[in-house]
Formats: C-alpha cells, structure tokens, sequence
C-alpha cells in the first residue's frame, strides 16, 4: 500500500503545523487537490528557505495535485514586514526583473507540461487594476483591526522604534486577497509556506470562510536550523542561494559537503528525494564510517544536481578533485574556476608578482618566510606542478580558463589568484 503523502511530508520533517490534519488528510485523499505557494522578489534569486518550498511543492505534485507557484508581482512591491525593520522599496522595473528570474528558477522543479502541469501565477494579474476603493470595499472590509495587530511581526515591529509603515502592515491582506483569488480561479483550497508565515497564510483561510462561505486549508514547514540551534546558511545569517551567478554551483556544493554529521540525514530527508530505504542506509553509514562521508557526498550530489544540473554537480566534484592535486586543471572551464575563486577568495596580482608573493597573497601561507619554506621543502605548487623557484615570476601562459593560477601547499591548503591585465 502507498504511504499517504502527508504521512511521507511528516517523515521527511516538512510538516510544521496545519488547520486541521484531519480534513487536509481528508481533502488530499478526495483529490486531486489544487494548491499554492507565494514567491516574493524580494532578491534577484530563491534561497534555501525557498528551496524547502519547492521540494514540497514537487513531492505534492508527484503525489498527483495540482500545484501552482505564485511569483508576486505586487506582493514583491510591498514586502512581507520583517523582525529588523522597514525593507527598502525596490523600483517595478526592478521587481519585474526579479520576477522573470525567481520564473525562471521555479521551472527547474516542476513539471509544466502533461495532464498534472503546474501553473504558474502572478499576483499582479489581478492587483495590479485593483483601485484603493475595490480593494478597501470588498477586501479589507474582511479584516478585523485586532487580529491584524496581534500577529507577531507587527506586535513586534510596533513595540519598536521604528514602528511599522501601513504599507507592510498592509501586507497580510494582500495575500490573503491572493488565496481568494487563487480559490476562485483555479479552485485552490491549500496554501503553503514557511511555518513564518503562518499568520499571513490564516488571512487567507480566514478571508475565503467569509468571502465565500468555504473551509480551505493551509500547512507549514519547519524553519530550518543546525543541530546547534545557529541558522541555517552560508555563514550566520547568510542565504545559500540558487542562483548560479549569485552563489557558484562549486561553492553550493561546497556548502552542502560540509554538513555536520548532526544533520545530515535530516536534511537529506528534507532536500533530496532519495528513499526511505536509501535513506536509513546512508544513516548507517554515517554511524559506522562517519569518516568516509558518505551521507554527505549524497546530500551534495543530490541537491546540487537538483537546483543546478547533474552536469554541474559533476563540475563542482571534478572541480574538488582538480584543486587538490586528483584531477586535470586545464579540463575546468571559466565558470567552474571563477567559483572556486569566488568560495576560496581568488586575488589579482600585479604583473611579475613571484610564486612567493601568490602564495601569500592567496592566503595559501601567511607570510613570505613561510612561502620560500614551503618551496625549499618540495610543498608549493602552481597549478599542481611543484614549483623550486620561489623567485619564479608568474606569466600569462601559467593561466588557466579565465586566467586563473591554482596555487597549493600541500594537500590541504588551496588558493587561486591571477594577473592583473
């Protein structure tokens, strides 16, 4: 027997709270069931908090509903109110710019063809003609000022200095505007999204009883931590983001190779689509070998192809290989090297800069003495050829795509530089 998809979401730790369990179990067993959640471009790419969206969006859709991811062209105006303060209005042309892009990013999960094609939406198709009297008389006549206010970003904000504009404050309604909209259109009677947004997805729920006499339903994520409680990104606080030119494929590998052995298979369930058998079996794995790494080269494959391709995946491994000395330079490509540089910080050197002065400069040794050291004793290398010439001048025909010098000290220390044109 197929397990239920709710109790699949539960598993994997994708369920952080919802109205009612019972009647969405219900819902989805009646279905299929027409669904959303809301992308703001708020940024020029998704991050990790949005990646947890679109996981669940296609395991929704792979258990046969009807998904339909909502890029807000209007919402993205506005702005969700956040805990630090007031967010910077961006201009429309620059929101609609981000919209094409977080578009364009969306495609990659889904399937948009077929008898179960997702839908792609955009808010601004029925906001934007929306006049300040339509919207005041048959949408925000539907909200009640108290709970408006006891909602915890805007307590909070208010409690602030800085307060909260009407703008952001205004937010709520717009979105739940969106579910009735969706629902009237498109029949969609669930909402998604991270556990926080749950008030904002209960505007909705609330606004479709009273506008339209109907129950639907909405379900949230967990936000996603490290076993140690810090959050969850590049470095605290920090989006690992989705976007190729905003975060390299090399360094997104990076990123999920690196995984605590304390969460790796937590995110495994979370992020990738391996099964309930493949799993447990990489969990073991970690248990009895942790050293090998085996649950997180899997983690980094399996996500990294996800977002970014197979062919990528496999340029960011080839790419780990080649750095340290197991692989061919020279088969790396501009890109792949310039996002090596980009996690491992490359340098510009000014012509006739020497293999001591790279290798200081690359952060490869912390200071000349220690670079002639390293030369003396047969460790320093460019470009995985050991170099005996401290002195040696760095030229033009020692760079790889894109110009780029890999400059090592034995095994374990890489950094890359190139000259400057």
């Amino acid at each position: 027997m197929t397990e239920h998809i709710l109790d699949e979401l539960a598993w994997r730790g994708l369920i952080a709270q919802t109205t009612s369990e019972e009647q969405l179990r219900a819902a989805l067993d009646q279905g299929p069931l027409s669904l959303y959640c809301g992308f703001d471009p708020t940024a020029p790419s998704l991050h990790h908090g949005h990646l947890v969206q679109l996981v669940l969006l296609r395991h929704l859709q792979r258990a046969g509903h009807k998904v339909h991811p909502l890029v807000g062209g209007a919402t993205g105006m506005i702005g969700d109110p956040r805990m630090s303060g007031e967010r910077v209005l961006n201009t429309k042309d620059t929101v609609a710019e981000w919209v094409e892009r977080l578009r364009a990013q969306i495609s990659r999960f889904l399937d948009f063809e077929g008898d179960n094609a997702a839908v792609m939406v955009n808010n601004l198709d029925w906001t934007g003609d929306l006049t300040a009297i339509d919207f005041l008389r048959e949408v925000g006549k539907h909200f009640r000022l108290g709970t408006m206010l006891a909602k915890d970003t805007v307590a909070r904000r208010l409690a602030s200095e800085e307060g909260i504009s009407f703008t952001e404050f205004s937010y709520q309604v717009l979105q739940g505007n969106d579910y009735l909209e969706l629902h009237r259109r498109h029949g969609v009677s669930l909402q998604t999204g991270g556990n926080d947004q749950w008030g904002n997805l209960l505007s909705g729920v609330e606004l479709i009883r009273k506008a339209e006499g109907t129950a639907v339903h909405a379900m949230t994520t967990p936000l996603i931590t490290k076993a140690d409680g810090t959050k969850f990104g590049k470095t605290e606080g920090g989006a690992v983001w989705l976007a190729p030119d905003m975060m390299s494929p090399y360094a997104f590998y990076q990123f999920w190779i690196n995984t605590d052995d304390a969460d790796v298979v937590r995110f495994l369930k979370i992020f990738t689509f391996l099964t309930r058998e493949e799993i447990e079996a990489l969990e073991a794995a970690v248990a009895a070998e942790p050293f090998r790494r085996e649950a997180q080269r899997a983690l980094a494959w399996e996500v990294t192809s996800l977002v970014h391709g197979e062919a990528a995946a496999q340029g960011a491994i080839d790419a780990s290989q080649a750095l340290f000395g197991r692989g061919e330079l020279a088969a790396l490509d501009e890109p792949t090297l310039a996002g090596c540089a980009q996690e491992l910080g490359g340098v510009v050197l000014e012509p006739g800069a020497t293999v001591v002065d790279a290798l200081v400069a690359s952060g490869v040794v912390d200071s000349k003495s220690a670079a002639r050291r390293a030369v003396q004793e047969g460790g320093a290398y460019v470009n995985n050829v050991r170099v005996d010439d401290a002195e040696l001048a760095l030229a033009p025909e020692h760079g790889l795509a894109g110009g780029w010098i890999v400059m090592r000290r034995g095994k374990k220390s890489v950094g890359l530089a190139r000259l400057a044109s």
